[in-house]
């Protein structure tokens, strides 16, 4: 068995442990962003998402012009209200029946 004081080696005294207690243990709190292996896939993919957006768009105002030419009356497109609450809830009235 030992006996007698442990010996400690003298720090310097201008270096405090402050620095080593302010690190963060364990993962980290938020997404991570992971840079894709292959970024012109990513491109073509965002390309043809913009294409694929804008004739859906094209096909929309065709289709409405034409049902508008053939009405008596001007045709009015009536879209739904952008909600930014749970798109998961129920809509006031109507029923989940």
């Amino acid at each position: 068995m030992a006996q007698g004081s442990k010996k400690f080696k003298a720090q310097r005294p201008g270096i405090s442990k402050k620095s080593h207690q302010n690190k963060a243990k364990g993962p980290k709190k938020g997404g991570r962003l992971i840079a894709p292996k292959k970024t012109h896939v990513v491109e073509q993919q965002k390309l043809k998402k913009g294409l694929e957006v804008a004739i859906r768009n094209k096909i929309e105002q065709e289709v409405t012009h034409k049902a508008s030419l053939k009405l008596h009356k001007p045709l009015s497109v009536v879209k739904g209200a952008e909600r930014e609450d749970n798109p998961g809830a129920p809509r006031p009235g109507t029923s989940s029946k």
